[in-house]
């Protein structure tokens, strides 16, 4: 980034993405950004997606997509955070994919398509790639892979991302905005802002100035147990319906352990199923008996139900420069159950925008 011009940056949002965002461009000198939010971390409400999520790093974007060129872009910071910065709350999980050749046209079976390719993109990215052989195939299940992920904390996490924009002299502040015009203005310097980072997600389908038709809730409903795993394991649907699927993430430093699940598309629904949340023990535990030690859901020690809302997208996630009102906004928004593992990809991308941006300002 050019360091002639100063840039005031207002980011719009504090899930994964606008927190990632804004800590990224707040280490560029010259920049002040200030973050709007109505929800930031330590809420929980079923349209701030985020503090639901697993997280972890499952590449689901299909070759040559931009989703799976941020995904890429992330992983080796997730692996430096691992690696060197325990305070982030992330921790190595072997991870084994099953896949069942019935599953393929369902929406978990779509889901899941490129994760489950013979010959993914990703295995030359992922540690201790391989193919799971046919004795370690659960019944039923017709091909396996096996490699190293991440699982994140996102109750740690998501305020560590705060506590390093607040070192970068980055300031939030709560806000409900109802039309993308009056983020400008609301800049903590009272100058008005250069760009407007556009993260609202989900939100962007009722935002003024966007009104994204394209954006849809993917309803995903899990329990947080407090029960150990030792392994992340997942398959590509279930016998249940169609867009249910059995997932478990163990989170780092104490985060519990997230069992799911289901991709309802087009679904608001907030309130937590509890027929569905009975199927989602039964089969977590199913596909991974060390859970209760063959002892059955009544053996699991639950912390919470919950509900997210992916903020899903056709086309994948929208991550570019507008004109608008005379002034710059960039959009990085409709990442679906990808945020996390696609996060530093995205905020590496929001910087090239914006530094085409400047580059163009400082030329004038």
């Amino acid at each position: 980034m050019a360091n002639n011009v100063e840039m005031n940056i207002c980011v719009l949002g504090a899930g994964v993405i606008g927190l990632t965002c804004a800590l990224n461009l707040s280490a560029k000198r010259g920049t002040s950004v200030t973050v709007l939010a109505k929800h930031m971390p330590g809420d929980y409400d079923v349209e701030y997606a985020s503090p639901w999520a697993g997280a972890n790093f499952l590449p689901y974007g299909a070759e040559g997509t931009l989703l799976a060129q941020l995904e890429r872009e992330t992983w080796p910071e997730l692996q430096r955070l691992v690696n060197d910065v325990p305070d982030a709350a992330i921790h190595y999980q072997p991870v084994k994919l099953y896949n069942r050749a019935k599953d393929a046209g369902s929406p978990t079976g779509e889901w899941f398509s490129s994760l489950m390719k013979e010959n993914p993109w990703y295995q030359n990215l992922v540690p201790d790639f391989r193919v799971l052989s046919p004795s370690e195939l659960p019944e039923g299940v017709d091909s396996g892979k096996g490699f190293t992920s991440v699982c994140i904390n996102s109750a740690v996490y998501l305020p560590w991302l705060v506590s390093q924009c607040l070192k970068n002299g980055v300031v939030f502040k709560r806000a409900v905005v109802s039309h993308l015009s009056e983020v400008y203005g609301m800049h903590h310097t009272g100058k008005q802002a250069d760009i407007a980072i556009n993260c609202t997600g989900l939100s962007s389908l009722k935002l003024g100035g966007v009104m994204d038709t394209k954006l849809f809730p993917g309803r995903g409903q899990i329990v947080v147990v407090r029960n150990e795993a030792g392994v992340m394991p997942s398959i590509s649907g279930t016998d249940d319906g169609g867009d249910e699927v059995t997932y478990i993430m163990e989170r780092a430093a104490g985060g519990g352990t997230i069992l799911g699940g289901c991709f309802q598309k087009h679904s608001w629904e907030s309130q937590p199923d509890p027929n569905l949340a009975i199927r989602i023990m039964k089969r977590a535990v199913a596909l991974c008996p060390s859970l209760t030690n063959g002892k059955g859901i009544e053996a699991l020690s639950i912390i919470r139900h919950g509900v997210g809302l992916r903020p899903l997208r056709e086309g994948g996630p929208r991550v570019e420069k507008e004109r608008f009102d005379g002034k710059w906004v960039v959009h990085c928004y409709g990442h679906g159950g990808y945020g996390y593992q696609s996060s530093y990809g995205s905020a590496l991308e929001v910087e090239r925008l914006v530094d085409s941006i400047q580059n163009t300002r400082a030329k004038l």
